[in-house]
């Protein structure tokens, strides 16, 4: 067996080979490019034309070295990027060389320990990287509004009280129309009328009376220079949060077709409190591998659901994960919590934690990780989610525990 440690970069990559007995076999540096991860497979397929007896050990498990690994068939194993600093001599020296030198030598150490990496499903890779694009233009979008927000606080506070949320289309285009405090409070009923209809708000005549009404209310102004300046500033910022808007609405109809069309979809979509976002997401960083994982403790460790004991002398205690795939631990926790509006053990486990004593992200954690038992069982035996069917184990379980 040879293990390779490759230290990534974006204009390189540094790769270095120990045999069994933890010798160098072999070194170099190879640039990312095409070229480069050629000349990366000439290397290691001199070291041994098998490549079931390479392990490539590297800190990431995606981009386009991943994928050109995987497809040349080269087992790749993912480790945190902290690996290497674990690894470091007291003298702290750091080189790419060394680093890779450092992967190298932890696959070697603990390789039964590490986790293959085995490539998902064409249909779940690509809605893995919708729903991970689309958060993206979620946080744009959360920035903006914020961005927005804070600039019609300097010279046009009314308007944010005039309509239920800033993202809006019929905000937006009231903004755009109507772009000063000066210009919305000259405006008629009849204009703010016509122009709320435009933004399809529903009964516009009386919601445009009402906005009159608090148009010609005495108002906090800034100077003539200060609403020329954020004016400008206000109409850029609602131009591009209308197009992210425009385009998170695009994901979604691409993200329900793909979801749709797969076979687990059903079981995901009867999670209750899953809905249309969190399902397809919850399929998505999940897999539908089955053979991927050995139970669901390997889930709770992955997803970061599952505690981590600290122990020193007579000290001991639990703290959360850090090490764990992060997308997939927050679709599992927003899903946990919106799972306790609608079932009612969620709900009392929830406020049992809370009555204990844990803080309001710990007590969504633990049902989390009794959510992923609870998953892993239906998705294992490709079975819908039924709260009797729940009801009945729990019971059962409980008189056993007794």
């Amino acid at each position: 067996m040879w293990y390779v440690g490759i230290d990534w970069a974006d204009t390189h990559h540094d790769v270095l080979v120990l045999d069994d007995a933890g010798r160098r076999t072999g070194s170099r540096r190879v640039a990312n490019s095409q070229e480069g991860l050629e000349e990366l497979q000439q290397v290691l397929l001199s070291t041994t034309p098998n490549p079931e007896e390479l392990a490539c050990i590297v800190e990431t498990s995606h981009g386009l070295l991943i994928a050109f690994l995987l497809e040349k068939g080269f087992p790749v194993y993912p480790v945190n990027p902290k690996t290497a600093n674990a690894l470091r001599t007291a003298a702290g020296a750091k080189t790419d060389q060394i680093d890779a030198y450092l992967l190298a030598k932890a696959g070697r150490f603990g390789l039964a320990d590490l986790r293959r990496l085995t490539p998902e499903s064409s249909l779940v890779q690509e809605l893995k990287t919708l729903t991970r694009d689309q958060d993206s233009l979620v946080e744009m979008q959360t920035r903006l509004v914020n961005q927005l927000t804070a600039c019609l606080k300097d010279y046009y506070p009314v308007a944010l009280h005039l309509f239920d949320k800033l993202q809006q289309a019929c905000t937006l285009h009231f903004l755009q129309a109507y772009p000063t405090p000066q210009a919305a409070s000259s405006a008629t009923v009849a204009e703010l009328a016509a122009c709320l209809r435009q933004g399809k708000y529903p009964k516009a005549n009386a919601a445009a009376a009402r906005l009159v009404e608090q148009l010609h209310r005495p108002q906090l102004t800034a100077s003539e220079i200060t609403v020329r300046a954020k004016s400008r500033l206000m109409l850029s910022l609602v131009k591009q949060l209308a197009v992210v808007i425009e385009d998170i609405a695009t994901y979604d109809k691409e993200i329900r077709r793909l979801f749709l069309s797969h076979a687990d979809n059903e079981m995901w979509r009867s999670l209750p409190g899953a809905g249309k976002r969190l399902a397809p997401r919850l399929l998505a960083e999940w897999g539908d591998d089955r053979s991927r994982y050995a139970d669901a403790s390997s889930i709770q460790m992955l997803a970061g659901t599952a505690p981590v004991a600290f122990q020193s002398g007579n000290y001991a205690r639990a703290h959360k994960r850090f090490a764990c795939v992060k997308p997939l631990r927050n679709a599992l926790y927003q899903f946990a919590w919106q799972s306790t509006a609608q079932e009612a053990w969620a709900l009392d486990y929830y406020q049992r934690k809370r009555a204990e004593g844990k803080s309001h992200s710990m007590a969504v954690r633990a049902l989390a990780n009794v959510w992923v038992r609870i998953i892993y069982r239906m998705w294992v035996n490709k079975t819908s989610y039924q709260t009797e069917t729940f009801a009945a184990a729990q019971h059962a379980h409980a008189k056993r525990a007794a």
